[in-house]
């Protein structure tokens, strides 16, 4: 290559070297303009007003008025913690021991603890009464909202509603407005307020689910449940809280939760605030609570039981007995007459019946639409008071003797030649006891001689020393007979219905699921 080939190739490779780097450089500074989206910078805007008022928003939905009924109600409820003994509690509510070395010398102590609402300005407070059950002397404290404390005394309460009224010695409170239960609807919003697992003033929200609900959670012979259902999330510590609507009302008492895990699973339920104003309103007049009654035993008309009577519409509510001069027997109420109506309120659930008659006092006239063999005609009935028999106690030596039969577990050893037979049904909570009929010893007379505390048969009524008539319709006078419908009927699935005869001699008619 000639010399001046080799400084032209040189001068070209600086060339295209000077040209790279100012390439590289444009680059690095941007020069070069690409065709890119165009970025503006704006000023952010802040307001202290949301776009949407409180107003415009609960005109848009119920849920949006949540904040102010919360606001509003809260005050309302309070924390109760109860020291109580650990002999005879259930568990309804979360209990803490105090361990120590103490209670192995004292009897052992426990604290519950619950909610409750404040009714009136000057401290009354309406809770469950399994709050405040066996509670020992000034053992009860009332924490408020704003977290002032009190000591609380019982001024009375009422196990058949599971409801207890307290009292505080404080003026110038925050008190709940009590709303009309029997307007409330299944599908509306409520708000459930109280202290679940000892978190203070909890709210949470849900809707009603169902109305009239017996869930069998009161053990008391006179129980009335009869409860408002809910999906608003109630736990432990919550019993004795406040059910809201969306008006800010109380329309509710938190009572109780169905659950296998011991905690909320979607399932809660409230005492009617109906009820319950009743109910303290005769705690805090007569210091205990003034419950007409019928004198009746019901049952809810299901579809068997109407095609039986001839009913051509499943409704009503059936009497399956009668007590001998009670209000019912006055008014010429029969055994298999059908109660449509209580003072023009429909009932079709049994439950339903016994809250609409528990609003009313002895002496109250209530009225009623029967149906019977057809026809339908009005009775009036003024209620009586309920008269408590205190049971007499036996001579020591009959005592002793009782206490050797209530051993028996099966039927004793020739107990048929002897005239006497017992059998006991485990899975029905009950036993059987047979004794031959003097004019004739191969017919029974069979009665119920144990109903286990808070079986099937318990809560649907059954006690002690009543006589079983019928059985599914058979007469029951062999025990051969009754064993044998009872094992078809279980092994069938098949309800059981039971013609009683009472100690006071009324007779009706239990149905065992």
């Amino acid at each position: 290559m000639k010399l001046r080939d080799k400084i032209l190739s040189g001068i070209l490779l600086l060339l295209i070297g000077v040209m790279m780097g100012m390439i590289l450089m444009f680059f690095r500074q941007g020069s070069f303009s690409f065709d890119l989206a165009e970025v503006k910078v704006t000023e952010i805007t802040r307001s202290e007003q949301p776009f949407w008022s409180d107003e415009d928003l609960e005109r848009i939905d119920d849920r949006f008025l949540f904040k102010n009924v919360a606001r509003s109600v809260t005050p309302t409820v309070v924390y109760i913690e109860t020291v109580v003994s650990n002999r005879g509690r259930n568990n309804y509510e979360e209990i803490e021991s105090e361990d120590g070395f103490w209670e192995r010398i004292l009897p052992p102590r426990a604290r519950t603890v619950g909610s409750g609402v404040l009714i009136s300005k000057d401290g009354y407070i309406l809770t469950n009464n399994h709050v405040v059950q066996d509670a020992v002397r000034d053992g009860i404290s009332v924490t408020l909202d704003d977290k002032r404390m009190y000591e609380a005394r019982v001024v009375g309460g009422d196990p058949s509603t599971d409801l207890a009224v307290l009292k505080i010695d404080a003026d110038d409170l925050s008190a709940a407005t009590i709303g009309n239960s029997d307007n409330v609807q299944v599908g509306e919003w409520v708000l459930a307020i109280g202290n679940p697992f000892r978190l203070r003033s909890t709210v949470t929200a849900g809707i009603v689910g169902a109305l009239s609900r017996d869930v069998q959670i009161i053990n008391d012979d006179y129980r009335i449940e009869s409860f408002i259902q809910t999906d608003a999330a109630i736990n432990r510590g919550n019993s004795g809280g406040a059910l809201i609507n969306t008006s800010g009302e109380l329309i509710g008492i938190n009572t109780a939760i169905a659950t296998q895990s011991g905690s909320y699973q979607g399932y809660g339920f409230a005492v009617p605030s109906n009820l319950a104003l009743k109910v303290a309103s005769d705690i805090i007049e007569f210091g205990e609570v003034r419950r007409g009654l019928m004198g009746v035993s019901i049952q809810t008309v299901d579809a068997r039981m109407a095609r039986r009577l001839g009913l051509e519409q499943i409704k009503g509510v059936m009497v399956s007995g009668v007590a001998n001069n009670s209000a019912a027997s006055e008014a010429d109420l029969r055994p298999d007459d059908v109660i449509l109506e209580v003072n023009g309120d429909a009932v079709n659930e049994s439950n339903y019946l016994q809250e609409r008659v528990a609003m009313y006092r002895p002496e109250d006239e209530i009225e009623l639409k029967v149906w019977r063999s057809g026809e339908e005609f009005n009775r009036t009935l003024v209620l009586k008071e309920r008269e408590i028999i205190m049971p007499e106690v036996p001579p020591i030596e009959e005592f002793q003797n009782e206490s050797e039969l209530d051993e028996w577990h099966e039927i004793p050893d020739g107990g048929r030649e002897r005239g006497i037979e017992q059998k006991e049904f485990e899975e029905l909570g009950f036993t059987l006891r047979a004794l031959s009929k003097p004019e004739n010893p191969d017919k029974f007379d069979i009665y119920i001689h144990r109903v286990q505390r808070f079986s099937h048969a318990w809560n649907r009524g059954l006690r002690d020393g009543s006589e079983l008539m019928e059985i599914n319709g058979v007469e029951a006078d062999d025990l051969n007979i009754v064993e044998r419908e009872i094992s078809n009927s279980l092994q069938n699935n098949r309800s059981l219905m039971l013609k009683i005869r009472t100690d006071e001699g009324a007779t009706g008619y239990f149905k065992l699921d």
